[in-house]
């Protein structure tokens, strides 16, 4: 199937429905998509915490957000939810992570092309690509884009796009002259010590270690990120480090990441979707790696960019266990905070 053996889409509906990094490595292929047919109408489905990614995108029409684990969780909400996309009357899916839902939400809002890869329910599909990004062969952004090619589209840009909220501009602009910062004059490091699962977190410790050597011999000022349901992280930091920050853990929404960002000299992470915020943004970035599957490794997962930057020691464990570990995630406790503070002191001198 190519885009040439089928009637040109007059609405075209991109679903991606998982994390926040995965949304903005998603972005790309709705700028392509409005290359390639800058007549159509364009939405995007997601999740309600991802919203504020696509809201505001210039080449996008509409955001379409399902709650998957909020008010469209039963089966029952589900289906009401294909039917109010149906009377939307969309012509193409284009679903870029496979889940059971997507492919029975799309299928019984009666879109005539739905293309995806071919794993769970993949056979609701009208055109299948085979699934092998556990492999990790490459990028996912670049996994996202491959949908746009097997249809026989050009591919004109790999940029991702992260949007402007005017209410966060000035938000971040108080908020640095109430805490006496300033973009221009002060070395300025967030640190992202939280993540989606524990296989992802280096040592609270560490970032405390590293953010001493970053104080002491550098004079940065540090800025604590983490979710609110990251509390006990930022706990582990406190614990260790004992010196002045600003803890913003469970204070920042989408918005305020991306205008905070926007002013950091630098941004050290896990494995997570701020780093992809962070490079998107065009500011440097340093993401920490621990696990060693091909389909979660950097090769797939790297912040991308000539300012972007990843530590990944591979201790040769096959399988990895992730989460149920039996070493104690020694992958990511390989990875010293002294190397870290080397490479960090060369990106901000």
């Amino acid at each position: 199937m190519s885009s040439a053996n089928l009637p040109k889409p007059e609405k075209i509906l991109i679903v991606r429905t998982d994390r926040i990094g995965d949304v903005v490595l998603s972005t790309p292929v709705i700028r392509n998509l409005r290359e390639n047919f800058p007549e159509s109408y364009i939405a995007f489905m997601c999740r309600p915490y991802t919203k504020d990614i696509l809201a505001g995108n210039p080449y996008l029409d509409e955001v379409i957000v399902y709650d998957k684990y909020g008010k469209d969780k039963s089966w029952l909400n589900s289906l009401r939810f294909s039917f109010s996309l149906r009377r939307k009357r969309f012509d193409w899916a284009i679903i870029l992570h496979s889940t059971n839902r997507a492919h029975l939400i799309t299928f019984f809002a009666n879109i005539p092309v739905r293309v995806g890869w071919d794993k769970k329910m993949g056979f609701l599909l009208t055109k299948r690509i085979p699934h092998q990004k556990d492999k990790g062969e490459k990028h996912e952004l670049d996994y996202n884009l491959e949908l746009l090619k097997i249809l026989g589209l050009k591919v004109y840009s790999r940029e991702v796009f992260i949007p402007v909220y005017k209410d966060s501009e000035k938000w971040a602009e108080d908020f640095f002259k109430n805490h006496n910062l300033d973009a221009e004059r002060d070395r300025i490091v967030g640190l992202g010590i939280g993540a989606s699962c524990p296989s992802k977190v280096w040592p609270p410790s560490y970032f405390a270690h590293l953010a001493k050597l970053l104080k002491k011999e550098l004079g940065v000022k540090i800025l604590v990120i983490a979710e609110e349901r990251e509390k006990n992280l930022t706990e582990g930091f406190k614990e260790n480090f004992k010196e002045e920050f600003i803890d913003l853990t469970g204070k920042l929404n989408l918005p305020r990441i991306f205008s905070l960002f926007r002013r950091l000299s630098l941004f050290i992470g896990n494995d997570s979707g701020l780093i992809h915020i962070g490079w998107g943004l065009g500011l440097r970035v340093i993401s920490i790696f621990g696990r060693n599957d091909a389909g979660l490794s950097p090769q797939r997962w790297k912040p991308l960019g000539s300012n972007s930057y990843y530590f990944h020691k591979d201790l040769g464990c096959k399988p990895c266990l992730a989460h149920n570990c039996k070493k104690g995630f020694l992958c990511l406790k390989r990875i010293y905070p002294e190397e870290v503070y080397s490479l960090a002191k060369k990106l901000i001198c």
